[in-house]
């Protein structure tokens, strides 16, 4: 295979060359930028507990504000707003359930129990339906390939999917209340149900092949209290209903339906999607994935803790999200524009989407 032109460090000419893609290194790593992704990096990687737990508590907070504030307000402008902040607001405190992932387990003592306590459980996604499943996304192996739960061809599918697989978020809480209302306590009565549920129903996936294995361990009793407090919650939010009447319950849906509908939009651009099934090298990977550096700031709010420098975490998973933008700055400034990690680096959602959907229309079938 012919390796691509472009090299790591800028030349005079470099934006006048072609960007960097998948395509060119699936065989072969860009070493030179993996050795820089490496070397540049040295003193960051530490998860700071004065920024996770900040960050993580105020998001909460103003997002279940935001939701008291909907449901009470009188004021139909005013419930919207208020709406709109607590499904943003709410959106960044749940993708922390990303970091909880990649963070070493003794990092952030507590963290990941209050997590589940105050975000997780209330929005009936612990983070055991991340934890286990995103791993395979990066290995090796095994990304973009039918093993990976995470990973979709999308940008070779049919026109339609991609409306498609945005708006099927929208029922996302829906069911999650039936997941854990119904299905989790059916299960400790009938085996086949709990494997079933736990098989297809107990990952953040977006894979229709994907089957998930049994829990094991010690990671097998973290499921069990967070699928009993999922349990007690969905039935909690029912049973409010008979005192409270169904209107809370449908404001609080819709807002998360919102969140849901704008985590589907940040995965649609999350990466290229261009791979058929073939393993990747890690720069491949990196470049079937997808920054949102700055100037521009509203990635921030779409894709948050760290998300929207997507394929950089893509060659550093275990950096925490607060030390991204310091990375991406060494990397860009050392290796400049035309080099291979320019060729992850894009403008915006608009633009991103506007190429799957164009990918999308030259699908025959």
């Amino acid at each position: 295979m012919t390796m691509h032109t472009l090299h790591s460090s800028a030349t005079p000419n470099a934006r006048d060359l072609p960007r960097a893609t998948r395509a060119d290194f699936q065989t072969n790593d860009d070493k030179d930028m993996l050795r820089a992704a490496r070397d540049l990096t040295k003193d960051l990687g530490d998860a700071r507990p004065g920024i996770y737990w900040p960050d993580m508590l105020i998001s909460a907070g103003i997002g279940y504000a935001g939701i008291a504030a909907a449901i009470l307000s009188t004021n139909i402008a005013i419930s919207i707003f208020a709406g709109l902040v607590a499904a943003l607001a709410l959106y960044r405190a749940l993708m922390f359930i990303h970091e909880l992932t990649h963070i070493h387990k003794n990092a952030l003592p507590g963290f990941r129990t209050g997590w589940n306590l105050l975000v997780g459980i209330p929005l009936l996604t612990p983070s055991f339906m991340y934890e286990g499943v995103h791993v395979i996304h990066h290995k090796r192996t095994q990304y973009g390939t039918i093993e990976d739960p995470e990973y979709l061809p999308l940008a070779l599918m049919k026109p339609w999917s991609l409306p498609l697989f945005v708006l099927v978020a929208l029922l996302a809480p829906i069911a999650l209340i039936v997941r854990a209302a119904v299905l989790v306590p059916l299960g400790v009565i009938i085996p086949s149900i709990r494997n079933f549920t736990w098989q297809r129903f107990s990952s953040l996936s977006i894979n229709p092949d994907f089957r998930r294995k049994p829990p094991e361990g010690e990671f097998r009793k973290r499921v069990a209290w967070q699928e009993a407090g999922v349990f007690v919650w969905s039935w909690a939010l029912i049973f409010s209903t008979q005192v409270l009447g169904w209107q809370p319950l449908l404001t609080a849906l819709i807002i998360l339906s919102l969140t849901a509908t704008l985590n589907q939009l940040r995965t649609l651009v999350a990466h290229l999607w261009e791979n058929e099934g073939e393993p990747m090298t890690v720069t491949a990977q990196f470049l079937d994935s997808v920054n949102v550096p700055p100037p521009g700031q509203i990635a921030e709010v779409w894709a948050p803790v760290g998300l929207r420098y997507h394929a950089l975490h893509h060659l550093m998973p275990s950096m925490p999200y607060h030390d991204l933008p310091e990375a991406h700055r060494r990397l860009k400034e050392e290796l400049g524009d035309g080099s291979t990690y320019d060729g992850a680096n894009h403008p915006g959602m608009a633009n991103l989407v506007g190429r799957i959907a164009k990918s999308t229309m030259g699908t025959k079938g």
